[in-house]
């Protein structure tokens, strides 16, 4: 995806997280989120926009730390103060040129890049707590924007060597979208981070298929695992879940 698109995305979903917020109301119980309130969420989200809009607008070397999170504000200027800190990210992503150089954590094109599509991906999994703790229908993810948070999942985070899924011999784990032009092959070992091919060369132990919705939102566990659809090894499925957070 381009990163235009990227932060359209951002914008829309930081809206919907606000939305669903306010209905939820800030002492709801996230149940995505175990031990956390709408309002938890909401401060933890406007915290990592304000700390990606720092970095970018101010062009800063790294690693970076994480802003801690706020202990205000709470009550009715909650909301208010999220949706300035999501429209200043926002605004900071697309002034930003290309050429733009500052401290990014997974490869991608451009510094900016990263920062929209990461941006982008982190509120709409968050989006998807606040909705839950409002209850009711969850808001479709475009399949094509879906796909891409699996992919940035899959080639990004747990090609890092700090991802803690591991098998004691070499298992492949497929991931295979119904409607999006995608699928994954995820090749576990013993003593070394999965390493994921855009493709689906050779057998696997285990396939996961289903719209690229319920396979996001899955991957990131944000819904069971048999939400999705699986053949083959059931316990590699459950593998990838108990040990694939992302802190």
């Amino acid at each position: 995806m381009r990163t235009i698109e990227h932060i359209a995305h951002l914008r829309r979903e930081g809206e919907l997280l606000a939305d669903a917020a306010a209905e939820a109301g800030e002492h709801a119980v996230v149940p995505t989120c175990p031990g956390w309130t709408a309002g938890d969420l909401v401060r933890h989200t406007s915290t990592f926009h304000r700390w990606a809009a720092r970095i970018v607008g101010e062009r800063l070397p790294g690693p970076v730390p994480e802003d801690p999170m706020p202990a205000e504000p709470v009550g009715e200027a909650l909301l208010p103060w999220f949706l300035e800190g999501h429209g200043g990210l926002v605004r900071t992503l697309l002034a930003a040129g290309r050429e733009t150089e500052c401290w990014t954590f997974l490869p991608a094109p451009s510094p900016v890049a990263f920062w929209a599509r990461r941006q982008a991906h982190e509120t709409a999994v968050h989006r998807v707590d606040a909705e839950s703790a409002r209850g009711g229908t969850l808001s479709a993810f475009d399949p094509a924007f879906a796909a891409d948070g699996i992919d940035e999942l899959l080639t990004g985070f747990h090609a890092r060597p700090r991802s803690r899924v591991r098998t004691g011999r070499p298992r492949v784990l497929r991931v295979r979208p119904a409607d999006a032009d995608a699928v994954w092959t995820v090749r576990l070992s013993a003593d070394a981070p999965p390493r994921t091919e855009r493709n689906a060369d050779g057998p696997a132990d285990c396939e996961l298929a289903g719209p690229a919705q319920d396979l996001y939102l899955m991957l990131w566990n944000r819904l069971p695992l048999d939400a999705v659809p699986l053949t083959g090894d059931a316990g590699l499925a459950a593998l990838w879940r108990e040990s694939s957070a992302i802190t």
